[in-house]
C-alpha cells in the first residue's frame, strides 16, 4: 500500500531510520525539560500510564492523574513529584464532565492529554446508557473528555493529544450501525478491536479539526505488554498473535518501560513538530498496510480512512449527546 496522506495531514509512513522496537521511554525522553507544562494522563496510576506519569512528572511537568480508585492511585504515585490526583470514571458521563470542569476552573492550559486508560477483552458489560463497556470506556469516554477539555487544549497554543490504541485494531473496524452489539453476537475481541480502531479514527479527525489551533493528535500501539492490569481478563496465550504474521518481532512481548516509549515520543518529541493525525508504533510513524496484510504491525485502511473518521465523529456526538465545539 502506498503511504496515505489526507489534505494537510502527516504521511502515514515511517520517518525513522533506526528501529525503536526495544527503546525505553526514558531513552526516548532523554533530557527533555517539561517545566511549566500541564499534562493529564488517564489511567496514569497503572501499567504504561503510571510509567508515563512518572517520567513526565520527573521531567518537570505538572501531571494530573484522574482515577476511579483514588486510594489505589495514591499508593501508586506515592513519591512521584508534581502529580495531582482527581476523580474520574470514564463510563460515567457526569463524572467526566465534573472532572473537566474542575480542571477548567483552575484556568490552566493543557499542553498534553494522554488518553491511556482502557479495558480489554472483558465479558459483555453495559454502562447506564446501555453502551458496550469497551467502546464506552476506550473511545466514547475519551471523546467526551477531550471535548470538555478542548478550551484548555486550545489555550495552550501548542498541544498534543495521544490516544493509546493497539495493533488489535486489525481485527475489526467500527460497526457504525451496531457499535454496542445490540443486534450482533458479542465477541470480546472484536469489541476490543473496534474500540482500538475508534481510537485511531478519532485521532485522524481530531487532528484535522485541531491543527489550525495548534492541537495535534496521535494514536499509539504501545506493543504487546503482558505485565499490566489491562490483561486481568485474559491469559498470556490469548494476548499473543491472533492471525499468522510474517514479521515475528512484532509478536515479541515488551516491558512496561519499552511499551511506554512510543506514547512518550508522540507526546514530547520535536521530530513530530508540525505533524499529526497518524498511528504510531515502535517509536515511529507506522506504515499503512492493506486490509489483508499478514504483517503483525502496520495500520489497516479502516482505521485511517478520513471519511470513516468523520462518520465516527458524528456517531460519537450522537451517542454522547455532546457537540465537540472546536
Amino acid at each position: 500500500m502506498k503511504p496515505i496522506q489526507t489534505k494537510g495531514s502527516t504521511i502515514q509512513a515511517p520517518i525513522q531510520h533506526e528501529s525503536g522496537f526495544f527503546a525505553t521511554a526514558k531513552e526516548v525522553l532523554g533530557d527533555c525539560n517539561l517545566k511549566g507544562k500541564i499534562v493529564i494522563v488517564t489511567g496514569g496510576y497503572s501499567g504504561i500510564g503510571l510509567e508515563t506519569s512518572s517520567l513526565l512528572a520527573k521531567a518537570g511537568a505538572t501531571v494530573i492523574v484522574p482515577a476511579r480508585n483514588i486510594e489505589k492511585a495514591k499508593t501508586a504515585v506515592a513519591g512521584i513529584p508534581n502529580v495531582e490526583l482527581d476523580v474520574l470514571d470514564l463510563m460515567d458521563p457526569d463524572s467526566i464532565d465534573s472532572f473537566a470542569q474542575r480542571f477548567l476552573t483552575t484556568g490552566r492550559p493543557l499542553h498534553i492529554l494522554i488518553n491511556s486508560a482502557g479495558i480489554m477483552a472483558v465479558p459483555l458489560i453495559r454502562d447506564a446508557r446501555g453502551y458496550e463497556s469497551q467502546f464506552a470506556t476506550n473511545h466514547l469516554g475519551h471523546f467526551q473528555l477531550t471535548a470538555r477539555l478542548w478550551p484548555a487544549l486550545k489555550q495552550a497554543k501548542s498541544a498534543r493529544v495521544v490516544s493509546i490504541s493497539a495493533r488489535a485494531h486489525r481485527l475489526s473496524g467500527v460497526d457504525m450501525e451496531d457499535p454496542n452489539f445490540e443486534r450482533r453476537e458479542y465477541d470480546k475481541w472484536k469489541a476490543y478491536a473496534q474500540s482500538k480502531s475508534a481510537n485511531v479514527l478519532f485521532t485522524v479527525e481530531l487532528d484535522k479539526l485541531g491543527r489550525s489551533y495548534g492541537v495535534r493528535a496521535f494514536a499509539v500501539h504501545p506493543g504487546i505488554i503482558p505485565d499490566t492490569d489491562l490483561h486481568r481478563h485474559v491469559s498470556k496465550e490469548e494476548i499473543g498473535p491472533k492471525q499468522p504474521a510474517v514479521d515475528k518481532k512484532a509478536d515479541q512481548f515488551k516491558t512496561i518501560e519499552q511499551g511506554t516509549a512510543t506514547s512518550i515520543w508522540c507526546a514530547t518529541s520535536t521530530q513530530l513538530n508540525g505533524m499529526g493525525g497518524v498511528y504510531c508504533e515502535d517509536v515511529d510513524i507506522s506504515e499503512a498496510v492493506p486490509a489483508d496484510s499478514l504483517k503483525g504491525n502496520g495500520v489497516r485502511p479502516w482505521a485511517i480512512d478520513p471519511n470513516l473518521a468523520k462518520d465516527l465523529w458524528k456517531l460519537s456526538e450522537d451517542l454522547t449527546g455532546i457537540k465537540f465545539r472546536i
